[in-house]
């Protein structure tokens, strides 16, 4: 999707309707800047209001996606070519946040690993090295438990046994025994525990 076409369009539209951005804001409960940024193609349209935003400038959710008006001889080929846009669009955005868990979980066991060279070298043996080691691996904890998050949040654990492809809860991921991004999971479909392994499309 072209965000800079996308606010042009819906500019163009607005003042097609008479409206000012204050307008067009007070009328779905934001403010102007919001109005602003779509227009400047710095920002988009809330999926919530997105609806409402179209019946107020009269056109529909496709041709606010698309950025201009859509002849209905030509609206099945934009449909498709919308579906294929989001589908990249989620597929490169689901590949930023994979690498990023990747690289939040190098760079906390880097640092783990140090922390711990360095507090078995420099602090004397005795009650607050083991506090020094302690400390170091509880903080190693909080980036591994986002790293989670964020592996949850995108993709799907797909099911040994039977194939189907498994969304957990953060919990049940987290409670589930792993070896990396495979988890041993109970699958909804055959009711049967197996190991599952993560894939990104889902």
């Amino acid at each position: 999707m072209n965000q800079i076409k996308i606010g042009k369009f819906i500019a163009e539209c607005r003042k097609r309707k008479s409206l000012t951005q204050i307008q067009l804001a007070e009328k779905l409960n934001i403010t102007d800047k919001a109005v602003s940024k779509w227009e400047r193609g710095m920002a988009m349209p809330d999926s919530s209001i997105m609806l409402e935003l179209c019946d107020i400038l009269d056109i529909t959710v496709n041709e606010l996606l698309s950025g201009e008006k859509i002849s209905m001889e030509n609206n099945d080929r934009k449909n498709e070519q919308l579906l294929v846009d989001i589908s990249k669009e989620l597929e490169q955005k689901n590949k930023i946040i994979w690498n990023s868990m990747w690289i939040i979980m190098g760079v906390s066991i880097t640092a783990l690993i140090a922390g711990i060279l360095i507090a078995a070298f420099l602090i004397p043996e005795g009650i607050w090295q083991l506090v020094a080691i302690l400390g170091i691996c509880v903080i190693f904890l909080i980036p591994c438990f986002y790293a989670l998050k964020l592996e949850v949040s995108i993709g799907a654990y797909k099911c040994k046994n039977c194939g189907h492809e498994i969304v957990p809860t953060y919990l049940e991921a987290l409670n589930a025994m792993h070896m990396g991004t495979t988890r041993y999971l109970k699958c909804p479909e055959c009711h049967k525990r197996t190991w599952c392994k993560k894939v990104i499309k889902k």
